[in-house]
C-alpha cells in the first residue's frame, strides 16, 4: 500500500508541474517569437514483485515481475517550429523567416530571441522591449541616427540612404544547446554561427507557436488526472489505516 501511495503521489506531483508549464504557454500565447514548452513523463521508478510464499511452506516466492512506482517529469524542451509571420506598420518591427535569433545583450551577457519588436532608446540604439540592446553582425551595439529605418533581408540597415549597420544574426544547428533564460530570451553554451539563419522581413513580427486549442484541451486532460491521482492517494490512505486498525486488534 506504502508503494501504491508513493506512485499515486508522484503523479499529483508531476500534474502540477505540467499544468504549469501549460499555464505558461497559454499566458504567452500573444507573445511575439514565443516558443512553446513541451513535457514530457518519465518512469519514476520500479521494484520487483515476487508472490508471497505460504507460511510453513518450503515453496519460494516466484518472480512476477517489475512493478512501477509512479512518474516523474523529464526535462522540458523547447519547440523552435516557426510561428506566424503578421505584417505590421512599425519599420522597427522585425521577423526572421526561417532559422536563427536576434542577438541580445543583457546584464547577463549576451542572449538570443525570436522576438523583434525593437524601438530606439533615448540615445538612439536600437533596444529590446524590455530595453535590452540589440547587437549587431559584429556583436556591437547598434546606434541609428534620426529618419526611417530601411533594412534589408541580410539585416543591412539604411537610414536616409547610409549605412547604419547590420541586424546581428545567430544560428544554432542544434538548438538543444539552447536554454531558456528569462521569459523570452535563451542562452547558450555553444558559440553560434553567423551565417545559415533565415531572412529578415521588416514591419513583420513571428507570432507565437503556442495552439491554444490544444493546449487547453491539455489541462482538461491534466486536471483530471490530477483528480484521480488525488483520489488514489485518499483511497490508499484509507486502506492503510484500515491495515493499521485491523493488525493493532491481532493479539
Amino acid at each position: 500500500m506504502i508503494k501504491g501511495l508513493y506512485a499515486a503521489a508522484s503523479a499529483m506531483i508531476t500534474g502540477v508541474y505540467r499544468q504549469q508549464a501549460v499555464a505558461h504557454d497559454i499566458a504567452n500565447v500573444d507573445t511575439p517569437g514565443f516558443k512553446q514548452i513541451l513535457t514530457s513523463l518519465n518512469e519514476f521508478d520500479n521494484t520487483n514483485a515476487y508472490t508471497q510464499p505460504k507460511q510453513n511452506s518450503s515453496d519460494v516466492a516466484t518472480y512476477l515481475g517489475e512493478l512501477g512506482l509512479g512518474v516523474m517529469a523529464a526535462p522540458e524542451t523547447t519547440d523552435f517550429t516557426q510561428g506566424t509571420l503578421k505584417n505590421t506598420e512599425s519599420p522597427l518591427d522585425l521577423a526572421i523567416s526561417g532559422a536563427g535569433f536576434f542577438r541580445i545583450q543583457t546584464d547577463n551577457g549576451e542572449r538570443y530571441s525570436r522576438d523583434g519588436r525593437f524601438s530606439k532608446d533615448a540615445s538612439g540604439q536600437l533596444v529590446t522591449v524590455d530595453g535590452n540592446l540589440v547587437l549587431s553582425s559584429s556583436g556591437q551595439p547598434i546606434k541609428l541616427p534620426e529618419g526611417d529605418p530601411s533594412i534589408s533581408t541580410n539585416g543591412d540597415i539604411f537610414v536616409n540612404g547610409t549605412a547604419s549597420g547590420t541586424i546581428g544574426i545567430a544560428f544554432f544547428e542544434d538548438t538543444t544547446t539552447l536554454t531558456r533564460d528569462g521569459e523570452n530570451t535563451f542562452a547558450s553554451s555553444a558559440t553560434p554561427a553567423t551565417t545559415g539563419g533565415g531572412t529578415i522581413l521588416q514591419s513583420t513580427l513571428e507570432q507565437s507557436n503556442v495552439d491554444s486549442a490544444k493546449l487547453m484541451s491539455q489541462m482538461i486532460e491534466i486536471s483530471r488526472s490530477y483528480q484521480a491521482a488525488q483520489q488514489m492517494v485518499q483511497n490508499q490512505d484509507e486502506l492503510l489505516g484500515k491495515a493499521i486498525s485491523t493488525l493493532g486488534r491481532v493479539s
